[in-house]
């Protein structure tokens, strides 16, 4: 039976191999340290954080996220260790919380390897404190328990870990949240759950053996993460101006239940797939929360799979070594008895494990097999048959994919990768080399030109997902090193003037568009958006910089940051090609740039993070069908339209 602990109550522990899994309403470092009898932390080596995410005994996730699982094993704890202490935190930066007091109560919970609740904590009552220590597993005459400690920290992980005696607290801590910082620049984040906004999950579904505790319920006013809010908006001018860039389906109270399923399966057999079976209030929204949960369950899965082989190698391993340490068991045949014995019982364990992961990707492969074909345009693949059939909407989707996801376990199980529409960041396509297979086996200006490509198909899917007129597209290329793979842009007419190039150019699209940003944004502050000049396109506005930071001066460079600080918000978006180690020359001028942005890559390659246990996903760009003229095709259609809203 679960103990679910109040401040201060503590739990004997039955065993000593578990999981504490967190769950929280925004993103949080998830950590421990490890003290000695009187509690204290020797070093930093007795402090498992995102940059060093292993100590003996212990396994913390890699990045901030709102939902974490730690591998503890008691056994493993250095001797001289009688404490771990979990820590949670906020990480740092613009637009995030500050304090506990301003987010959901963090909920933690002891596990088994099997998932089974040995005790749970949920940390109500704090306020303005940045960091917390959540709860601690202690030695006490020989047996483990768990107390729920809930104490928080206003000074954050620097007063946390001074308090700890930890040396050199304030360095540590900066440290980490350094690391935090770079690691949420990668991570995709999900929308996050409202009460009523679930995915509805079948009997048998993918996520059964990676399943979580469940986490309170997340109220409403909680702060839109970067990539998934389903009620996020931008900036509504006062009064009902004409400048509104709030998605045209934001709702304000729970969406209705899924439709009707399809009838259950046999006893003992997986529930059939539906497409939609999610809730949303439209058939679009179903399926974005649909993606979403596959996604999670994909991950999940294979963190549990993960996990249990990673026990069954170590347990194989303590069995030897408990073996071997007997000198009789070092001669005759005992040893290799022993050694066969543990070899067995860990191809056992990784067996069960395997079977049960390949009952969840066969279950959400099914399901794939029939979301796919229902996507609709701004979900689907250049590839989905929806775009032959293709024509300019009337209202923008929900969300748009940039791409598809997988993982190692199952290549050939892709998830989408969906944001949110309007965009809520800029995207940064990343033309240098990377450690991937893929890039390692392209030049360099195969990748720039592939980088480009990229570009041009992000651009057409944004022009054919808006209504005609509401969005327009500019391109900078200093050096006119793009033209070839500009030209399905260039010769559909649908960019709002030719690429520009050389310094004048760089600087006039600048100017513009800062201009733009700057007077929408005094008018929605003086609540005058009806003032704005007649001139003034109110429209979305996608800038595409191509070969940064090529024909760019300080001056230049200022006003890209600022586009992609303050652009978003009043629908101004960026969209870059570029290599890092060409602006390297800007050093730390540069950093708050290139965290600010998505990354995603021309060709595969593992970088992206999921929020819930942080894998390394793969990442592939869409690509039309070799041969095929549907990204032309499209492109016409919308010039076209274009050309008829301007009669």
């Amino acid at each position: 039976m679960t103990a679910e602990l109040v401040r201060g109550q503590n739990h004997t522990l039955p065993q000593t191999r578990l999981e504490i899994r967190v769950s929280a309403g925004s993103p949080v470092v998830a950590g421990a340290t490890l003290g000695d009898e009187r509690g204290t932390v020797r070093g930093a080596e007795w402090i498992a954080h995102p940059a060093s995410h292993r100590v003996p005994g212990l396994e913390v996730s890699r990045q901030a996220a709102a939902d974490h699982r730690l591998a503890v094993d008691l056994d493993a704890l250095p001797g001289e260790v009688h404490r771990v202490t979990v820590v949670l935190a906020l990480p740092v930066g613009a637009g995030r919380p500050v304090s506990f007091g301003a987010v959901a109560a963090p909920f933690v919970a002891v596990t088994g390897l099997d998932g089974t609740e040995i005790a749970t904590f949920t940390l109500t009552g704090l306020d303005t404190e940045s960091a917390v220590s959540a709860l601690e597993l202690y030695r006490r005459q020989g047996a483990w328990k768990v107390r729920a400690v809930g104490q928080g920290y206003a000074a954050g992980l620097a007063g946390l870990f001074a308090d700890q005696g930890v040396a050199e607290a304030a360095e540590t801590a900066a440290a980490i949240q350094e690391a935090v910082a770079s690691g949420l620049a990668r991570s995709v984040t999900p929308p996050p759950r409202t009460t009523e906004g679930e995915r509805v999950r079948h009997p048998a579904g993918p996520a059964a053996a990676g399943a979580q505790a469940p986490a309170p319920p997340v109220p409403e006013a909680q702060p839109a993460e970067p990539l998934g809010d389903p009620a996020s908006a931008r900036t509504e001018a006062p009064g009902g101006g004409p400048i509104d860039y709030a998605h045209p389906r934001r709702q304000t109270s729970a969406p209705p239940p899924p439709p009707p399923t399809a009838p259950p399966a046999a006893p003992g057999q997986p529930a059939r797939p539906v497409a939609g079976d999610a809730t949303g209030w439209s058939m679009d929204e179903r399926l974005y929360n649909q993606i979403w949960g596959m996604f999670e369950d994909l991950a999940r899965a294979v963190a549990a799979y993960r996990s249990a082989v990673d026990f069954a190698e170590s347990r194989m391993d303590q069995e030897l070594d408990r073996a071997l340490s007997d000198p009789r068991n070092r001669i005759g045949g005992a040893g290799d008895r022993a050694r066969e014995a543990a070899r067995a019982k860990r191809d056992e364990l990784t067996g069960r494990a395997r079977e049960a992961l390949e009952r969840d990707l066969a279950q959400l492969a099914a399901e794939s097999a029939v979301v796919e074909p229902a996507l609709p345009a701004a979900y689907a693949g250049w590839d989905n048959p929806v775009w032959h059939a293709y024509h300019v909407p009337m209202e923008i989707p929900m969300a748009l994919r940039l791409g598809d996801l997988r993982l190692g376990e199952a290549p050939d199980l892709r998830i989408p990768l969906l944001v949110r529409l309007p965009l809520e960041r800029g995207i940064w396509i990343d033309s240098g080399r990377t450690a991937s297979e893929a890039a390692a086996s392209t030049t360099g200006d195969q990748l720039r030109g592939l980088a480009v490509e990229t570009a041009v198909t992000l651009a057409a899917r944004l022009l054919a997902v808006y209504p005609a007129g509401e969005f327009s597209v500019h391109v900078v290329d200093p050096a006119g090193a793009a033209a070839g793979q500009l030209s399905p842009l260039v010769g559909s007419g649908v960019l709002a003037g030719p690429p520009a190039a050389g310094a004048e150019g760089v600087a006039s699209v600048l100017a513009h568009l800062t201009r733009r940003v700057d007077l929408v944004q005094m008018a929605i502050r003086a609540g005058a958006a009806d003032s704005l000049p007649p001139d003034l396109d109110t429209g979305e506005h996608l800038l595409i910089v191509n070969d940064f930071p090529h024909g760019f001066d300080d001056r230049a460079v200022t006003q890209l940051r600022y586009l992609a600080d303050e652009g978003p918000s009043v629908g101004v978006h960026l969209l870059m090609v570029a290599d890092r180690e060409d602006a390297r020359a800007y050093g730390p001028v540069l950093d708050p740039l290139w965290r600010s942005l998505l990354r995603i890559t021309p060709v595969a390659d593992d970088h992206l993070a999921d929020p819930w246990v942080g894998h390394a996903w793969t990442y592939e760009p869409l690509r039309t069908p070799q041969g095929s003229r549907v990204l032309e095709q499209v492109l016409a259609l919308v010039a076209e339209a274009r050309r008829g809203g301007r009669r």
